[in-house]
């Protein structure tokens, strides 16, 4: 069972309106109020003259940014909430602003308002069809990229302590974007070297990324899409993060398949996901994360570790190892093929 259940007016406006407060976010971080707090507190007017806003409505987003918490006031000025100042800075050493300020904002945010047509079926097929239609414009495949990097690079270093990959050698990272889970994996274990498999567009972003990490030597793409490419076998680990909830649910079983088949014997399957409970009733941001992904990939399947896990017993996987990766949001189910 859930732990609150709506029960007043009051509990439903208020998540009929969180969309005000998603976009009294982003609003922020397009005008730079978090990193512009970073250095003390600060007027209205003092933040609009920084902004070139008009200080009547740098107002109204101040009094909205406090009322939800993400800012403080004291007498007349403003200040960063701690999570403001850990996460929306530009620069901090948790910084994930341009995830939500480009990817978020800009591209998942607009899909939302064609649920409706997905849910019904009128939704027209040319709109959205695949991540491979998307990712061919290369304007769409660099924001999408460039930010999905910066919202990577965090997980990634939890990935490096959760999952231990010493005395491997070969990764392969389906559809591993930009790169930021194979830089963080191999900048712990200097051993490994990657294989990433991407569409051709945001394999040439990546390769920026690789290179800028100095590991260039280390990492070679694969410029294909993942559902259609051929794998390199005899694998020591196989990475899979944010590709089954962006892909047709019919394809799932075949993924583990296939990566049971490119793996050699004792190597590791990794797959790090969105993912509700095995009885729905959350988390929450899970669930409303696997929503939105339906949004442009209308066959997606709500992914829940207890479905995950018996897949990959059936093809010949260990018991997977399964725990909580991205606090109420993501899972890291972990099984190892068997000798």
């Amino acid at each position: 069972m859930t732990e609150q259940l709506v029960e007043t007016a009051e509990d439903v406006s208020r998540l009929a309106f969180g969309f005000m407060a998603s976009k009294a976010l982003f609003a922020a971080l397009h005008v730079d109020i978090f990193t512009q707090l970073a250095d003390g507190p600060k007027t209205a007017q003092a933040l609009a003259a920084k902004a070139s806003v008009p200080a009547n409505r740098i107002t109204t987003l101040m009094t909205a940014l406090t009322a939800i918490g993400l800012v403080g006031r004291e007498e007349e000025s403003y200040l960063n909430a701690p999570g403001a100042t850990a996460f929306l800075v530009r620069g901090a050493r948790y910084d994930f602003g341009d995830y939500l300020r480009y990817q978020i904002d800009r591209q998942m945010y607009p899909f939302l308002t064609q649920l409706n047509e997905v849910m019904d079926g009128s939704l027209d097929p040319e709109a959205v069809d695949s991540y491979q239609h998307w990712m061919s414009d290369p304007d769409q495949a660099m924001l999408y990229s460039e930010a999905q990097h910066a919202g990577s690079l965090g997980p990634g270093r939890t990935l490096a302590r959760l999952v231990d990959l010493s005395g491997c050698h070969n990764l392969l990272d389906v559809g591993g974007g930009t790169g930021a889970m194979t830089i963080r994996l191999l900048e712990t274990f200097p051993d490994l070297v990657s294989t990433i498999i991407d569409f051709p567009n945001v394999a040439e972003i990546g390769w920026r990324f690789i290179t800028e990490a100095g590991m260039v030597d280390r990492v070679r793409y694969i410029p294909a899409d993942a559902l259609a490419a051929e794998w390199p076998t005899e694998q020591d680990a196989i990475l899979m993060s944010y590709l089954f909830s962006g892909i047709p649910g019919s394809e799932l079983p075949r993924m583990v398949q296939q990566a049971y088949d490119c793996l050699s014997p004792g190597g590791h399957f990794i797959v790090h996901d969105f993912m509700v409970e095995d009885d729905r009733t959350g988390p929450p941001m899970a669930a409303l994360w696997q929503l939105q992904h339906m949004a442009f990939t209308p066959e997606a399947r709500s992914v829940t570790p207890g479905w995950l896990k018996s897949r990959m017993q059936e093809v010949g996987f260990a018991v997977p190892h399964d725990e909580e990766m991205v606090p109420g949001m993501t899972r890291l189910i972990h099984a190892r093929r068997l000798e």
